[in-house]
């Protein structure tokens, strides 16, 4: 009688233990909760603790890139913890329902438990903000720079919205960021805005919204994007050359030295894709930005084989997506041996 007592109160402790650490793991949450599908969730319900990372796709299309998918991914592996949000303007809700032929090459992302894909829905996300103003009154087939004018808007709203970090889709994350309120250092005394991260509703993201809208001038390439950073941060401090790997404290702001994200600044930027004697570990590094800007014209591709430093990054940080440029290869191959038979 004693052991089917002992039993009996070992079972109530076993239940009880249950609830309360499912009560600390979600207070709401205790009987009647159930895995959430990615497609009933919103942005909002996502992004709303404040750690995203955050990536945006400002063009129609619906097929990124290997570099844009690499760079989605790497995040991913790296930031575990953190959901990655993928916003793409030529996603729509028919798009989403039927992803795996929509959009083929992102199934793989969104097969990753912390990648979510969304459609951008720039009216919503400029709501209360100085940007929407100057966004219905901008005639956009006018601006020879639209495409990254808007992609400058929309990164300063949605982490000034939300928190989190941005990143550009030529970014290809190493090692996770430390610290929360931070700007990059392209070069000494002056910001890039490819990659910054910020608590939600930071004053200074709200001063570079009102700065953009007050100063604008679309003819200028990177007049709202780094250079508007770049003043706006100097209006706060006097900013000096980086002495070493050290980052510079701008208040409560972290301006990261250049190591961080440029060790290759853009004037070198096709050492990418060459092969290096020795790879380098890029030991002060957090991310790796591959500046892919500067190859629009060469248009410099990730060769299987090859063993340039840019194939070696995506054999190690996204392999996923170095997986489907060998089967690609081997496809291509394949095609091209039936040709010539």
């Amino acid at each position: 009688m004693l052991k089917e007592i002992q039993l009996c109160l070992c079972a109530i402790f076993i239940f009880a233990f249950g609830i309360f650490y499912q009560l600390y793991q979600d207070p709401g949450c205790v009987f009647s909760c159930k895995p959430i599908s990615k497609h009933s969730l919103t942005p909002k319900d996502v992004m709303s603790q404040g750690r995203s990372i955050i990536f945006l796709e400002t063009t129609e299309n619906l097929q990124p890139s290997p570099l844009v998918l690499c760079s989605v991914e790497s995040a991913a592996r790296i930031y575990l913890d953190r959901p990655i949000i993928f916003l793409m303007k030529g996603m729509d809700n028919n798009s989403m329902t039927d992803l795996a032929s929509s959009c083929p090459s992102l199934s793989f992302l969104y097969a990753m438990k912390n990648v979510f894909i969304f459609p951008l829905k720039l009216n919503i996300l400029f709501q209360d903000t100085p940007l929407l103003p100057w966004y219905l009154q901008v005639n956009a087939t006018q601006e020879k720079h639209w495409v990254y004018i808007i992609s400058d808007a929309i990164r300063l709203a949605m982490v000034w919205r939300y928190g989190g970090i941005y990143m550009d889709t030529d970014v290809i994350s190493i090692r996770p960021i430390p610290v929360t309120n931070f700007l990059a250092a392209q070069s000494s005394q002056f910001s890039s805005n490819g990659i910054f991260g910020f608590q939600q509703y930071h004053q200074f993201l709200w001063d570079c919204m009102e700065d953009f809208v007050e100063n604008y001038n679309g003819d200028i390439w990177g007049n709202q994007g780094p250079y508007l950073i770049t003043r706006m941060l100097s209006k706060l401090c006097n900013l000096t050359d980086f002495v070493d790997t050290e980052d510079q404290k701008c208040h409560n702001i972290s301006f990261l030295n250049p190591q961080r994200f440029y060790p290759i600044p853009y004037g070198l930027w096709t050492k990418y894709y060459e092969v290096w004697d020795s790879r380098p570990e890029f030991n002060n590094s957090y991310a790796l930005h591959l500046w892919n800007y500067m190859n629009q014209d060469q248009k410099k591709n990730i060769t299987v084989g090859s063993n340039t430093l840019v194939e070696n990054l995506f054999r190690t940080y996204c392999p996923t997506t170095y997986k489907t440029l060998i089967r690609a290869a081997k496809q291509s191959e394949h095609l091209f041996q039936n040709e010539t038979r």
